[in-house]
């Protein structure tokens, strides 16, 4: 099982989710899938060092300019302009390239290879009787998150459970991070802000047909347009954590939220009762 806890904007509550569901629910055959890969946090959390490392690449073109007559091909088959032809110079423009392949396919010359080009790394931690946390970390500098997004969802796909910490937003970041799970967990918080972006991960979460639930954080006893929102859309809310001074206080020294607040466990373990039986 795969279940994706993402929300519209950031600050909702989304590694609290994922880290707790990993404290209640994993065991050794489990993974904690950090894909929010510029700035992961949950390792943080959890206090979890990473001592495997793994570096990710994706292909980009090189000109051979033994073989290259500057017909401009390459960059006419381009859909993303990452080439510019020029009298006697083929300039490359990495941060717009897709890896698609299309230049060095159709280079009538075959003066293009594709080769790698690093964009971040895959750090791998045991959490012992939680199974594993796996945290994409992208480069300073690269634009393109979703080849390493694809690279740590793909080292996590061996685990039985699968609880992926997106990104915030409804970007491609967010898109690729919840493609192909089995449950979209969305958090967010009962203000005009989360209200919005909620609406807008309902949309991202429609268009790729996965089904999913809303929990509600920092509530305090009125929800009354997210309630209606739910109403309209069909996706429950499956659960509601109450604002809790003593609680922001433990996250944010690196204590353990299910000691701070102990009702969380049996909030979290109603969610995910729920999720199972939504998708039996």
């Amino acid at each position: 099982m795969q279940i994706a806890v993402a929300s519209g904007k950031g600050g909702t509550g989304k590694t609290l989710v994922s880290t707790c569901l990993l404290r209640i629910l994993g065991d050794e055959n489990s993974a904690l899938i950090d894909t929010d890969v510029e700035e992961p946090n949950a390792g943080l959390v959890l206090m979890a060092s990473a001592p495997k490392t793994a570096d990710v690449s994706r292909l980009v073109p090189e000109i051979d300019y033994n073989y290259c007559n500057f017909c401009g091909r390459c960059a006419e088959v381009c859909n993303f302009n990452a080439l510019l032809v020029l009298n006697e110079k083929v300039l490359l423009f990495h941060e717009l390239c897709h890896s698609c392949g299309a230049c060095a396919y159709l280079c009538p010359l075959a003066a293009i290879k594709e080769i790698e080009h690093p964009i971040g790394v895959i750090e791998e931690a045991h959490l012992p009787g939680h199974g594993r946390v796996l945290t994409g970390r992208l480069n300073i500098g690269e634009a393109q998150s979703p080849p390493l997004i694809n690279a740590v969802k793909k080292q996590g796909k061996s685990a039985a459970l699968r609880i992926v910490d997106c990104p915030p937003g409804t970007t491609c970041a967010m898109i690729e991070s919840i493609r192909d799970s089995d449950y979209c967990l969305l958090v967010t918080e009962p203000t005009p802000f989360g209200l919005h972006d909620l609406e807008l991960s309902l949309e991202a979460m429609a268009m790729l047909g996965i089904p999913g639930g809303l929990v509600i954080n920092r509530w305090q006893g009125e929800d009354g347009e997210l309630s209606a929102l739910s109403g309209q859309t069909g996706v429950p809310i499956l659960g509601r954590i109450p604002f809790s001074v003593e609680l922001a206080q433990a996250y944010m020294q690196g204590r353990d939220p299910l000691e701070a607040m102990p009702v969380l466990r049996d909030i979290l373990s109603d969610v995910f009762r729920q999720i199972k039986g939504a998708l039996s």
